[in-house]
């Protein structure tokens, strides 16, 4: 865990989801006055969705360019295209059909019913991040990429959820897709929880961004919050090797700190 860690306890899953919403919004405001574009990584679950469906239903919400932002995912399931279990579809309820964004912007992973097996979708997605990394290095003089690392865009705010096994995207404890460090984008095709199939970006791929906010609600993430925050290895706990570039965020509700003890949280939340 970096010393640029913080943690925020809200009371309730409705004020952790409303105020994440919120600064998500703060975030690309300032980041589009900035640069004048901004990239996000979506996430799903139930806080996740619920953080976008407070965004879609924020007034500020008007204040962000959304023609002008990046859309990308931490993962999804492989399954058709149309299915109420894609983190896309679900994103697209809650969000991105009650915005104006620019479809060329929205990156999705490939699904089930594209004509690719869940490797091959791995791939593809890896071939997108790329492309829009070169995209950004012939637009500008300050790219940072390391030299034989994956090609990857900026990320400004990466979102995460947690499972209560610790798991973040579809990196679950223990498997191959925690343990992969020389690829962008990983397939998962064993994965402990349904469906089987999915495509994850990697931890590395993930530690690129330069925000990373875990958000987490419920009493059944309390030892998976707190075991990543003691700083339990990444390949038990992958949530503990989540940590952004310049900052780490942990927006959680008080039934998810329940196990966090109170002299860590006060230090974090300095």
């Amino acid at each position: 865990m970096r010393g640029n860690t913080r943690i925020t306890v809200h009371p309730s899953f409705e004020v952790l989801a409303a105020t994440t919403a919120a600064r998500l919004i703060t975030r690309l405001l300032d980041v589009q006055s900035e640069r004048g574009e901004a990239t996000v990584v979506l996430t799903g679950g139930s806080v996740g969705i619920a953080t976008l469906k407070a965004v879609a239903e924020s007034p500020a919400r008007l204040a962000v360019n959304w023609s002008k932002v990046n859309f990308w995912w931490g993962d999804d399931r492989f399954v058709s295209a149309d299915s109420p279990d894609r983190n896309h579809v679900q994103a697209a309820e809650a969000l991105l059909d009650h915005i104006e964004v620019d479809p060329a912007r929205v990156h999705v992973m490939k699904p089930a019913d594209a004509g690719l097996d869940v490797a091959q979708a791995a791939a593809e997605y890896a071939e997108q991040l790329a492309a829009a990394a070169l995209a950004e290095h012939r637009a500008s003089d300050d790219y940072d990429g390391d030299a034989g690392a994956p090609l990857l865009p900026r990320f400004d705010v990466l979102l995460l959820g947690i499972g209560p096994d610790a798991h973040i995207a579809s990196l679950f404890p223990e498997m191959a897709g925690i343990r992969t460090k020389d690829a962008a984008v990983v397939s998962v095709t064993n994965s402990p929880k349904p469906p089987p199939e999915r495509v994850s970006l990697t931890l590395g791929t993930i530690n690129s961004a330069d925000e990373i906010w875990l958000v987490a609600a419920g009493s059944d993430k309390a030892g998976a919050v707190a075991l990543a925050l003691a700083g339990a290895s990444p390949v038990q706990v992958p949530a503990s090797g989540a940590n952004g570039r310049s900052r780490t965020r942990w927006l959680v509700d008080e039934d998810a700190a329940a196990k966090v003890p109170g002299a860590l949280i006060a230090r974090l939340d300095a």
